[in-house]
Protein backbone atom coordinates (compact mmCIF):
# COMPACT_ATOMS: atom_id res chain seq x y z
CA UNK A 1 0.00 0.00 0.00
CA UNK A 2 2.84 2.73 0.80
CA UNK A 3 6.24 2.80 -1.27
CA UNK A 4 9.16 2.22 0.41
CA UNK A 5 11.37 4.96 1.46
CA UNK A 6 14.63 4.99 -1.01
CA UNK A 7 16.63 7.79 0.29
CA UNK A 8 18.84 8.14 3.03
CA UNK A 9 17.37 9.71 5.76
CA UNK A 10 18.04 13.53 6.35
CA UNK A 11 19.15 12.70 9.70
CA UNK A 12 22.27 11.04 8.82
CA UNK A 13 25.59 12.46 9.21
CA UNK A 14 27.58 12.76 6.36
CA UNK A 15 29.96 9.83 6.08
CA UNK A 16 28.30 8.17 9.17
CA UNK A 17 27.93 4.79 8.39
CA UNK A 18 26.99 1.88 11.03
CA UNK A 19 30.25 0.87 11.70
CA UNK A 20 32.23 4.11 12.34
CA UNK A 21 35.44 4.85 13.93
CA UNK A 22 34.18 5.99 16.74
CA UNK A 23 33.72 4.14 19.91
CA UNK A 24 30.17 3.26 21.40
CA UNK A 25 28.91 3.26 25.15
CA UNK A 26 26.12 0.70 26.13
CA UNK A 27 23.68 1.14 27.79
CA UNK A 28 25.24 0.04 31.29
CA UNK A 29 28.28 1.42 30.60
CA UNK A 30 26.98 4.99 30.56
CA UNK A 31 24.99 4.06 33.77
CA UNK A 32 28.55 3.12 35.41
CA UNK A 33 29.56 6.29 34.62
CA UNK A 34 26.93 8.51 35.66
CA UNK A 35 26.52 6.92 39.22
CA UNK A 36 30.24 7.51 39.34
CA UNK A 37 29.65 11.24 38.88
CA UNK A 38 26.94 11.57 41.12
CA UNK A 39 28.91 9.88 43.73
CA UNK A 40 31.43 11.54 43.20
CA UNK A 41 30.26 14.85 43.70
CA UNK A 42 28.35 13.17 47.27
CA UNK A 43 32.10 12.60 48.06
CA UNK A 44 32.49 16.43 47.86
CA UNK A 45 29.94 17.58 50.16
CA UNK A 46 30.54 14.61 51.91
CA UNK A 47 34.09 15.56 52.63
CA UNK A 48 33.28 18.95 53.40
CA UNK A 49 31.10 18.31 56.04
CA UNK A 50 33.97 16.65 57.53
CA UNK A 51 32.39 12.58 57.45
CA UNK A 52 35.57 10.61 57.25
CA UNK A 53 33.83 7.17 57.59
CA UNK A 54 31.16 8.09 55.40
CA UNK A 55 33.76 9.61 52.73
CA UNK A 56 36.06 6.26 53.23
CA UNK A 57 32.49 4.14 51.91
CA UNK A 58 31.51 6.51 49.11
CA UNK A 59 35.22 6.08 48.11
CA UNK A 60 35.25 2.68 47.69
CA UNK A 61 32.25 2.42 45.59
CA UNK A 62 33.66 5.12 43.12
CA UNK A 63 37.05 2.74 42.92
CA UNK A 64 34.97 0.01 42.28
CA UNK A 65 32.88 1.72 39.43
CA UNK A 66 36.16 3.57 38.13
CA UNK A 67 39.05 1.21 38.60
CA UNK A 68 40.90 4.09 40.52
CA UNK A 69 40.47 5.55 43.70
CA UNK A 70 38.93 9.56 43.59
CA UNK A 71 40.90 12.28 44.28
CA UNK A 72 39.66 13.53 48.03
CA UNK A 73 39.55 16.87 49.43
CA UNK A 74 40.30 18.26 53.01
CA UNK A 75 37.58 19.17 54.98
CA UNK A 76 37.42 23.09 55.13
CA UNK A 77 38.11 25.01 57.98
CA UNK A 78 34.54 27.16 57.27
CA UNK A 79 32.97 26.64 54.49
CA UNK A 80 28.95 26.93 53.73
CA UNK A 81 26.02 26.26 55.73
CA UNK A 82 25.70 22.88 56.89
CA UNK A 83 22.18 22.61 56.25
CA UNK A 84 22.60 23.87 52.60
CA UNK A 85 25.55 20.74 52.66
CA UNK A 86 23.93 17.91 54.03
CA UNK A 87 20.64 19.41 51.36
CA UNK A 88 23.00 19.10 48.48
CA UNK A 89 23.78 15.83 49.92
CA UNK A 90 20.58 14.51 50.12
CA UNK A 91 19.71 15.65 46.19
CA UNK A 92 23.06 14.29 45.16
CA UNK A 93 22.43 10.66 47.05
CA UNK A 94 18.83 10.87 45.98
CA UNK A 95 20.12 10.69 42.20
CA UNK A 96 22.97 8.10 42.79
CA UNK A 97 20.29 6.12 44.27
CA UNK A 98 17.85 6.54 40.75
CA UNK A 99 20.98 5.46 38.98
CA UNK A 100 22.06 2.58 41.18
CA UNK A 101 18.64 1.23 40.86
CA UNK A 102 18.24 1.29 37.61
CA UNK A 103 21.68 -0.65 37.25
CA UNK A 104 20.74 -2.83 39.81
CA UNK A 105 23.60 -2.40 41.80
CA UNK A 106 22.66 -3.06 45.43
CA UNK A 107 25.79 -2.40 46.92
CA UNK A 108 25.99 1.45 45.22
CA UNK A 109 21.92 1.63 46.44
CA UNK A 110 22.57 0.25 49.93
CA UNK A 111 25.11 2.74 50.44
CA UNK A 112 22.86 5.76 48.67
CA UNK A 113 20.28 4.92 50.93
CA UNK A 114 21.85 5.20 53.97
CA UNK A 115 23.62 8.46 53.06
CA UNK A 116 20.10 9.83 52.40
CA UNK A 117 18.86 8.37 55.80
CA UNK A 118 22.11 10.06 57.43
CA UNK A 119 21.70 13.53 55.89
CA UNK A 120 17.85 13.43 56.85
CA UNK A 121 18.43 12.76 60.18
CA UNK A 122 21.31 15.55 60.55
CA UNK A 123 18.61 18.18 58.80
CA UNK A 124 16.08 17.51 61.32
CA UNK A 125 18.44 17.45 63.89
CA UNK A 126 19.54 21.20 62.41
CA UNK A 127 16.27 22.60 61.66
CA UNK A 128 14.97 21.67 65.31
CA UNK A 129 17.77 23.41 67.15
CA UNK A 130 16.75 26.45 68.62
CA UNK A 131 17.81 29.87 66.69
CA UNK A 132 21.03 31.35 68.62
CA UNK A 133 20.07 34.82 70.58
CA UNK A 134 21.62 37.62 68.81
CA UNK A 135 23.25 39.70 72.17
CA UNK A 136 24.54 43.05 71.46
CA UNK A 137 28.10 43.39 72.69
CA UNK A 138 29.39 47.00 73.35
Amino acid sequence: MYEPIRTKSVHTMAGADANSDFPHRTREEELNIQLARHLAALLAVTDDLGLTDAGDGIAQQITRLRGAPPLRTPARESGPDPVVLHRRALDLAGRALVVAASRADTAAAILTAQRMDAHTAALRSLEEEPAQPLTATR
